[in-house]
């Protein structure tokens, strides 16, 4: 039996080969010269290995265009496994199916009173995963892990929902470990927030930026906070409660006992009950963002004074993390430039002049499906390299000892 030595030309060969397939785990579907770069090898290094990878059916290569030249696009081949990714919304259950290469093979929603009942809720999450993996042509053995993402904190501790007042009706339920019994898989589970995070950094309005932030606004206002690439929780798992900074000590009771918070100002209930007068009480948030975009001066209004108020917050959020990006997603972000222009009013005047240069505020380019695309990122983003590499020797076989 051969055994592999430090600097040996075997060891050398198999430590390539993982930085190139890291590589391509990362980036989705780089081109061969993206691959040079972020590894540091030689053009033709990256050439052979991925004709290697190619020929053994760990990567599959297409034709593709970088700088208005012919290249080519290496990605990871569904053999390599599948993800899966569980967003529940309050009115709303998204699951998708998705490959390492970035490409999501299926994806259904459906309405779903989360609110009311998480027995309802993980069972309509159970059927429908697995009714898409078999419309996947996917093997539950295939998969890798799932992610879940829910509307609101979970505890670091008890893995536990850790607002009660968000979802009533998941009180003293453990959704990661209820849902991994009833799939039979690993599941993961972060917040909304941080999951829209996720899906804008790898397939949305956050590429390319390494320190951003995600604004979801909609029943509340939550960010996702991506410092280095990475999401940043804090111990308890709660950090980006932006929707708890005090605008106004003497302002409305929040739900979290404080007064004056961002929430109370900004969330649909505040928002909609403005208009309750004048335009009834029927009225939802995507009713009152059509309505201001057709140029109704009393949502326009309401959508500006809310842009405004976010803004504050996110001037804060800039003076203690100086992001390079702010991305704004949920409901109310479909209003675009009016509510996004007041956001950036805000900034420009409470933030740190030259925090606030470098920032860039912008529409999410995932809409409804940032969070299910976020929790197939989890998944990844959980998956240690031992695990990537152990599918891929899988694969490979015996790996040869010279490129």
């Amino acid at each position: 039996m051969s055994v592999e030595t430090p600097g040996s030309q075997s060891s050398l060969h198999r430590a390539n080969v993982e930085r190139v397939l890291r590589a391509v785990y990362q980036a989705g579907s780089p081109t061969q010269a993206q691959i040079a770069r972020t590894t540091g090898l030689s053009a033709a290094t990256v050439s052979n290995i991925v004709r290697e990878l190619e020929a053994s059916g760990a990567v599959v290569v297409r034709p593709t265009s970088a700088g208005g030249r012919r290249a080519r696009s290496v990605s990871l081949s569904n053999s390599a496994g599948v993800v899966v990714g569980v967003d529940f919304g309050h009115a709303h259950l998204r699951v998708a199916v998705g490959a390492l290469s970035h490409e999501v093979l299926a994806e259904e929603a459906a309405p779903i009173d989360v609110d009311a009942s998480a027995v309802v809720g993980l069972e309509s999450a159970e059927k429908l995963v697995f009714r898409l993996l078999e419309r996947a042509g996917v093997e539950p053995e295939r998969v890798i892990g799932v992610g879940l993402g829910l509307p609101g904190p979970i505890d670091a501790d008890t893995g536990e929902l850790g607002s009660t007042a968000i979802l009533p009706g998941w009180t003293g339920v453990r959704p990661q470990a209820e849902l991994a019994e009833r799939l039979g898989l690993a599941v993961h589970v972060d917040n909304d927030a941080n999951l829209g995070a996720l899906g804008e950094l790898v397939w949305g309005a956050g590429r390319g930026f390494a320190d951003m932030a995600y604004i979801k606004v909609a029943s509340g206002v939550g960010a996702g906070l991506m410092i280095g690439g990475r999401l940043y929780r804090g111990p308890g798992g709660t950090a980006g409660e932006i929707g708890h900074i005090t605008l106004d000590e003497s302002g409305p009771v929040c739900r979290c006992g404080n007064r004056g918070c961002l929430e109370t100002y900004t969330n649909s209930r505040a928002l909609l009950g403005l208009l309750s007068e004048s335009h009834g009480t029927d009225l939802t948030l995507a009713s009152m963002v059509a309505l201001a975009r057709e140029g109704d001066p009393g949502c326009r209004r309401v959508l500006q004074d809310a842009g405004r108020h976010i803004g504050m917050g996110v001037a804060h959020l800039c003076n203690l993390l100086n992001p390079r990006r702010v991305v704004i997603g949920g409901e109310l972000a479909e209003a675009g430039e009016l509510l996004l222009a007041p956001v950036r009013e805000s900034v420009s005047r409470y933030a740190i002049p030259s925090a606030a240069r470098q920032l860039s505020v912008v529409p999410g380019e995932l809409g409804r499906r940032a969070g299910v695309l976020g929790a197939l990122a989890l998944v990844m983003t959980e998956m240690s390299d031992s695990q990537l590499f152990a599918r891929s020797d899988g694969m490979l076989g015996v790996l040869p000892s010279t490129v």
